[in-house]
């Protein structure tokens, strides 16, 4: 039987290459000369460290335009709450990866009421799709990429 992955994944080598192209970024800007400010990845997190608000809200758009260039949504970016720290201010910046358990309930809720002819199961932090017809996956595919689903979708592992 016919079948696909519907998973949110991330590329944490291109998450470290952003990074990188970011602080190499703030190194030529004029508007950061004399300034302490860097970004820093440990694991699924990036800290982004600066002197003001601005500053920060000028990293996190840097940041951003870098994700996009290297191919990662943004959508991925759980930005964290701002920490004051001696003349510093930090922010964290969580990469998700992974569907949530209620983002895949509401998956097969939705493959559900749309009365296809395919079965959704979750499985872990993947929702595997089947069908007895190709073209019923694709359908599913491309309702999924129509709807309003606030984490970026990947379908992989699709199988004849």
């Amino acid at each position: 039987m016919p079948s696909f992955d519907v998973v949110s994944e991330v590329d944490f080598h291109e998450v470290t290459n952003a990074v990188d192209q970011a602080n190499r970024e703030l190194q030529t800007r004029f508007d950061f000369r004399g300034v302490d400010a860097k970004f820093e990845r440990k694991e699924d997190v990036v800290r982004v460290t600066a002197e003001a608000d601005i500053q920060l809200d000028q990293m996190m758009d840097i940041l951003r335009a870098k994700l996009v260039k290297r191919s990662i949504d943004p959508k991925v970016m759980e930005i964290g709450d701002q920490e004051h720290v001696g003349k510093l201010l930090h922010k964290n910046v969580k990469i998700q990866e992974g569907i949530e358990s209620l983002l895949a309930k509401k998956i097969v809720k939705t493959i559900k009421e749309k009365k296809m002819k395919v079965q959704a199961a979750i499985q872990g932090e993947k929702v595997r799709v089947t069908g007895k017809k190709r073209d019923d996956l694709q359908q599913v595919m491309s309702m999924l990429k129509e709807e309003d689903i606030e984490t970026p979708l990947q379908y992989n592992n699709f199988r004849d």
